[in-house]
């Protein structure tokens, strides 16, 4: 629902609630009335104009709020898009690399080239230590890139 749909929503049930303690005030000064002996002096009509002035003030709060949200401006939903570029990635030469970086750089182009750099850590068999420094290598060569998704890294081959 729109602010300014829940604020028109907002005063009408203010003025509802207003039309209740009107009625509710009018039920109660009759009843003191019937009641009451001592006339206008009686203390129960100064219990009623408190209780109505305090109703009367919760009302105010309640429609000024109800004005807030039909007079504030909406909120911009802000959608983004994101496009997916296909590239052809230019072949790797293997034969400058080492035996560890030939395997990551083969896991990669197995897997479509990008996988967790956990996954990676667990097929390779390398400590976290040693994964790390072996990517490192890597995207110093600029043969992959390392991409920050939570708290785990995907490697793509470039």
């Amino acid at each position: 629902m729109k602010n300014r749909n829940v604020g028109f929503l907002i005063i009408g049930l203010a003025v509802v609630i207003g039309i209740v303690v009107l009625l509710f005030n009018n039920a109660m000064t009759s009843i003191v009335n019937d009641s009451c002996s001592h006339g206008p002096e009686c203390t129960m009509y100064k219990d009623i104009k408190t209780q109505t002035y305090i109703s009367v003030a919760l009302i105010a709060v309640i429609v000024i709020i109800g004005s807030v949200l039909v007079f504030a401006k909406e909120s911009e939903r802000v959608v983004m898009k994101t496009r997916t570029v296909k590239e052809k990635r230019k072949s790797v030469d293997l034969t400058k690399l080492d035996g560890d970086e030939k395997k990551v750089v083969k896991l990669l182009q197995e897997e479509n080239g990008a996988i967790f750099q956990s996954t990676l850590m667990e097929k390779i068999g390398v400590g976290k230590v040693g994964i790390t420094r072996l990517l490192d290598k890597l995207e110093a060569k600029q043969i992959i890139e390392r991409k920050r998704r939570g708290m785990n890294n995907i490697v793509v081959l470039r």
